[in-house]
Parts: structure tokens; sequence; C-alpha cells
């Protein structure tokens, strides 16, 4: 059975908060109605100081779905460790843990965005030990035990639900959050399908002696909207895709892999690229794709387009896939 995602970051350009307070209000009825129709995943994102309007909040997002829904997980993919208190990080997540029974997912990355860690007064050379540091202390921090941090003794309560802890994986596309991951003995979260750097994740659980896994993007993993007529759909809803694109573009340097990564420059280019695909249902079920990330608000799609990709997803696609 293959794994079902809606993913939202709530991108809205040119948004007035009364038309962002509809769209947050629309991304948690999709989030509802997903999960009584059997999606596996809802997942958010964490980005700051887009003109776009960019999810800046993902843990707020996601104690909001979690709260609406009773059984998806909701995955944060990914925080940008480096730019939050340890101690607060792991005072929240193992609030949601309580809450949600274990329901929700973090990825912990680095980012990519110097003028987001200038925007918190973060140090941007010193991202990887401030990674390294938050990792560690958020693990020390769910055992309920006291520790020294910064030259303090701490304690942080409540523990979470989750024993020994909640899931976290450590993201990323270099072989420094690989190593991260195999040292500290956590899972491992390739942003974008890298095989080779599993097998050094692997090298390297071997050398420090510590377990894990990997969840790793397939190697066709497209970003979906359903359409009864995919030539409409382009036609007049492409310029949202294109714009979520061409943001992504102008944020990753050439040294960031990411499964959502396109050259394109225009709506045509994006089509013929296939990162982001309109299919009808009958193509999405043919397709068999392993992973169905399906995006119904991408870079400011109308609620109401939104809403239309998602019923025939989860009313047509899904019972068909399911069996």
């Amino acid at each position: 059975m293959p794994v079902t995602v809606v993913r939202f970051n709530l991108v809205a350009p040119g948004a007035t908060p009364e038309s962002l307070a509809t769209r947050y209000q629309a991304a948690l009825e999709m989030a509802r109605y997903a999960d009584g129709h059997g999606i596996t995943t809802v997942q958010t994102e964490e980005h700051h100081g887009a003109a776009n309007n960019w999810l800046p909040s993902p843990f707020v997002f996601a104690g909001a779905v979690l709260g609406a829904t009773e059984r998806l997980a909701v995955t944060v993919s990914a925080v940008i460790g480096p730019l939050h208190d340890p101690l607060r990080l792991a005072e929240d997540i193992a609030v949601l843990d309580l809450l949600s029974g274990g329901r929700l997912v973090t990825v912990a990355g680095i980012g990519y965005r110097p003028e987001e860690y200038a925007l918190f007064g973060a140090e941007w050379k010193r991202r990887g030990r401030l990674q390294d540091e938050l990792l560690e202390t958020v693990l020390r921090a769910w055992t309920g035990e006291e520790f020294e941090y910064r030259g303090r003794t701490v304690r942080i309560t409540p523990r979470p639900y989750t024993d020994p802890h909640p899931l976290l994986l450590v993201g990323g596309s270099s072989k420094a959050a690989a190593r991260r991951a195999a040292r500290l003995g956590l899972p491992f979260f390739p942003s974008a399908h890298l095989p080779e750097l599993e097998a050094y994740y692997k090298e390297r659980l071997i050398e420090y002696g510590t377990e894990g896994w990997t969840m790793m993007p397939g190697a066709e993993t497209p970003l979906l909207h359903l359409s009864e007529d995919p030539e409409r759909t382009w036609s007049e809803h492409g310029r949202h895709f294109l714009h979520e694109a061409l943001t992504y573009a102008s944020w990753q340097s050439g040294g960031v892999r990411s499964a959502v990564r396109s050259a394109a420059s225009t709506v045509d280019e994006l089509r013929a690229e296939g990162v982001y695909r309109v299919l009808t249902p009958d193509e999405c079920v043919t397709r068999g794709l392993d992973n169905l990330v399906l995006h119904p608000l991408c870079g400011g799609l109308p609620v109401a387009e939104g809403w239309r990709s998602l019923r025939l997803f989860c009313e047509d696609v899904l019972p068909r896939i399911n069996g």
C-alpha cells in the first residue's frame, strides 16, 4: 500500500490577513477530511520572512492538525534546528507527542537560507555545531532526568508519550548530516533520492556502533494535483505551481539537493519537467507510485481548486490503489 501525503506550506503571495485566515481554516478542514479517508500523513514545513507568507510556525500548525484528526501522522519536514531554543523545542514536541498519542514526526534540518539565520540572530557559520547541540539536548531532555546544559543543571518535564522518545529524524543532503544521524543513532531523512548517501550513513552506523534506518524519497516522487482536465488546470493554475518552483530555485544553492528542485522558468517548462504533475485519477492509479504527495494549496492555488484535487484523490484514486 503506497504512502499517501497531503502537504501544506500555506504559501499565498499577496494575501491579506483575512484571506490567509480562510486558507488556514481550509487546510485544517482538508486535514480532517483526509484523515477520514485514510490519508497516511499531513506534512508541513518551516521558512521565515518569506514575502509569499510561507508558514513559519510548523509546530503550531501541526498541533492544530493533530487536534482536528484522529489517525494520520503529522510530519514537520523540516524544522530548521539551529533557529530554535533546544529546551523549548524539547518541551513543545513532548507536549504535542502527549496530545497526539505519538502521531508527530519531526525531521530536523539545518536549512539553506542565511537570511533566516540573520533574522533570528543565529550564526550561519556555526550551524553544524548548533544542530549538534540541539539534537543532543532534546534527546537528553526527553529522558526527564537532570543534565548539564550550557553550564547549568536543567530538567525538562513532562516526559513524552513515545518511548524512548518522539520520532526524530535528521534531514539533509550532506555527509555531515548522515554522520550526525549515525553518531546519535537517529534515523536519516535524505532530502532527495540519494542512494550513495544512504550507503554512507549505513557505513557510519557500523563505525559508531549505533542503530538506525533511512526514510528516503523515491527516485520518482512528484508533487501531485488531481484534475479531470489537466489541460485546463495547467492553463488556469500553472502559475501557482511555477511560483513555488521559482521560490525554491531562488533559495537553493548549487550544493543543495532536494526532491523539490526545478530548473523551469515557464509553466510549459515546469510541466515538461515532471517535478509538479497534474494527473487525471486514472493516470494517478496507473503510474504505480510508492509515494503519493498531494499539494492541494500549492503556491496560492484557490481553495476551491484544492478541494477538487483532494476529493478526486480521496474518493476516486484511494479506493482503487488501496484495494
